[in-house]
């Protein structure tokens, strides 16, 4: 584990956090968080804390769920320390009374809510403490003789101190143990992590460093089979295939992200996957993302059974995950509420892992944190034998009220955990739609042509920016692969790409027109195709959209090479909600009339109402309500038909009012 402390940007840091009146002492502590979160070997999305006592009484703790890597002065919570050391239980806490003795230490109620390990850095007398779920800290422990291990490997050093539930309970038997040998340099909790400490920050961080190389040291004595990844492109090409039907064996609103590497492969290479099924979290913190265990597909063979197995795995995984939940929950006398019964991890054999969640930070999350989990078991398995916490113990924390606060304030919005796929996205409508399905919490893929201008407007957004020739077969069926394998399939395909041609309908050149329909009525052709392919395997429905024309239904001078291909796309979306409305496929179009955009150009609006001897700004405002219709209008338009389950085959204007292009 390498030490990256740099005096020099300690000292940037403090001189730019003065400047913001933020407490020197907070900045060093950021700083040394910051060195550690960057690190997946040591913290994971929310993993870990850190603490500082400032001379004045105040106590700041990183704010629950925190990415360290990326913690600031806002991120942590101010706590009065005195109050809780004066309210200092000595023994455990119903749940929510913990919660509640944190939270009334608040100096500043604004503040995000403090970590449960607060009591912990409280009650240790130490200006820094630092906690980590380091791997190779974890690899050790997670054995029937863990204790051993660890006491051979780091000596007095450390504190050994045996599985606590995390909160009070984990802080008060720590306290013990510091009190028993006040010299040492830091806390290992077995199947928890590595806790240091020290009177600067760069000594706490020094210690974690040099403490978990260590344990790296030790766990290079064992050899570990390397394999190299030779099945990479066939894992991507199968995963691709086989994420709608998983995803669809899930339900509605559920979102995949797919893994494959060297730790993984390995997983596949003898009798590991076995034992891993069987075995739990490498530390408690985790179940909340990963449940107590993975869902284990076989090799899929592809065939029409694939999908039924699947789905027949994916139940049996939900009996068991119920009869687990009754079973302890007793032990709690039946008071506490089943979250859900899904996996949130699926290893398919020779594949790759896919993470699940309702959202797509979640289903982040759930992978990294079972990656994690998979180096730690196989570590564990060449020192010893892998032995994580107990079933009651799992369960304990799965269900404790903090853990679940975690996850419980996630705000849900009408299209979250579904999947978009919008063509054209690099700009004007395209872009515009992206927007919108994006703040309705979608997932959204980009395609355009223009790669570097789909990126421009995929920034700052979950999703995927992808290059695409829509008239090109090949290209468009990858970019539907590379959607199923990021996200595990398509719920929503807004065919929005097109470019318009001028002509005299009797005089044009058939090259003309031949290209304006190879993109405005084969290209929608070639995506809905696909969109139907993979609709169809998820048996979760879907919506195809098209971007039509008011050309489709009220041709104009000279614009036939464009109005000729958009009336078929009209009868096209009416098609595919004649032969698809038994596969739950909703079919509709918009018709826009004289938006801005890439297609309508300045040049474009000029040689327009020029041909219909108008001025350029009548003819933008020529319709029922004088005013100029905007993209986002459009985009608006495509949100609501998406939002609409019971719509198909219907066309949606949006023209401001256009009596002549209305439909009869």
């Amino acid at each position: 584990m390498k030490n990256n402390y740099s005096e020099k940007d300690e000292k940037k840091l403090i001189r730019q956090a003065i400047r913001d009146n933020v407490p020197p002492d907070l900045a060093r502590l950021i700083y040394v968080s910051n060195l550690l979160g960057v690190i997946p070997d040591l913290v994971l999305h929310g993993g870990g804390n850190s603490s500082v006592k400032l001379s004045n009484g105040t106590f700041f703790i990183k704010g629950s769920g925190s990415d360290m890597g990326k913690v600031q002065a806002n991120c942590f919570a101010a706590l009065d320390l005195q109050e809780l050391l004066r309210s200092r239980p000595k023994k455990f806490l119903p749940d929510m009374k913990e919660i509640s003795k944190l939270k009334s230490a608040k100096i500043d109620p604004e503040d995000p809510d403090p970590s449960v390990e607060s009591f912990f850095h409280a009650f240790l007398p130490h200006k820094y403490i630092l906690h980590t779920h380091a791997n190779a800290i974890l690899a050790l422990t997670n054995q029937k003789n863990g204790g051993k291990h660890c006491r051979r490997v780091f000596g007095n050093e450390v504190g050994i101190l045996s599985y606590a539930m995390p909160g009070l309970d984990l802080a008060i038997k720590a306290t013990r143990v510091y009190e028993k040998n006040k010299n040492i340099k830091g806390i290992v909790a077995m199947k928890h992590g590595l806790f240091t400490f020290g009177d600067t920050a760069k000594d706490a961080y020094i210690k974690m460093i040099r403490l978990v190389t260590l344990a790296e040291l030790e766990i290079k004595r064992y050899s570990r089979i390397r394999l190299k990844n030779k099945l990479g492109k066939r894992n991507l090409k199968i995963a691709a295939e086989i994420a709608p039907t998983i995803r669809g064996a899930m339900g509605e609103g559920w979102l995949l992200d797919f893994k494959y590497n060297k730790e993984i492969e390995e997983l596949f290479s003898g009798a590991h996957l076995r034992r891993f099924a069987k075995a739990q979290p490498a530390t408690p913190d985790h179940v909340i993302w990963i449940k107590p265990r993975p869902l284990i597909l076989p090799k899929p063979d592809l065939s029409t059974s694939f999908s039924d197995n699947v789905r027949k795995a994916v139940k049996r995984f939900e009996i068991d995950y119920q009869r687990y939940f009754d079973r302890e929950n007793k032990r709690y006398f039946g008071k506490k509420n089943i979250r859900d019964t899904k996996p949130r991890v699926i290893i398919v054999q020779g594949v790759g892992l896919f993470g699940l969640g309702k959202d797509l930070k979640s289903a982040r999350i759930a992978a990294d944190l079972s990656i994690s989990n998979i180096g730690v078991f196989l570590d564990s398995e060449k020192i010893g034998r892998y032995q994580g916490v107990s079933t009651p113990e799992i369960f304990d924390i799965e269900y404790w009220e903090p853990e679940i606060e975690k996850i419980s304030k996630q705000t849900h919005l009408p299209l979250q955990g579904q999947i978009v796929l919008v063509t054209g996205a690099g700009s004007g409508i395209g872009s515009a739609i992206v927007d919108a399905f994006a703040n309705q919490g979608a997932v959204v893929v980009g395609v355009d042509k223009n790669k570097n201008n789909v990126k421009k407007a995929m920034e700052n957004k979950d999703g995927l920016a992808l290059g695409c020739d829509v008239t090109n077969q090949s290209e468009v069926r990858r970019a539907f692969e590379d959607t199923c394998r990021a996200f595990g399939g398509v719920d929503i395909v807004v065919s929005n790409a097109g470019s318009a041609w001028q002509g005299e309908i009797g005089t044009v050149d058939h090259a003309v027109i031949r290209e304006s329909f190879e993109v405005n009525f084969f290209a929608h052709q070639n995506i809905a195709q696909n969109a139907v392919r993979i609709m169809r395997a998820q048996r979760l429905g879907g919506r195809l959209l098209f971007n039509a024309s008011k050309q489709a239904v009220n041709p104009g001078e000279n614009f036939g090479p464009y109005g000729l291909p958009k009336a078929a796309t009209l009868f096209l979306m009416r098609q595919y909600a004649v032969d698809h409305g038994k596969d739950g496929i909703t079919s509709n179009a918009v018709n826009a009339g004289r938006v801005r955009s890439g297609l309508l150009t300045e040049s474009m609006i000029a040689s327009r109402s020029a041909a219909r001897n108008q001025s350029k700004t009548d003819y933008m405002s020529g319709n029922l309500l004088g005013k100029e219709v905007m993209v986002d209008h459009v985009a608006k338009a495509f949100v609501d038909l998406a939002l609409s389950p019971s719509t198909t085959a219907a066309v949606l204007t949006v023209d401001g009012g256009n009596i002549s292009a209305a439909l009869r």
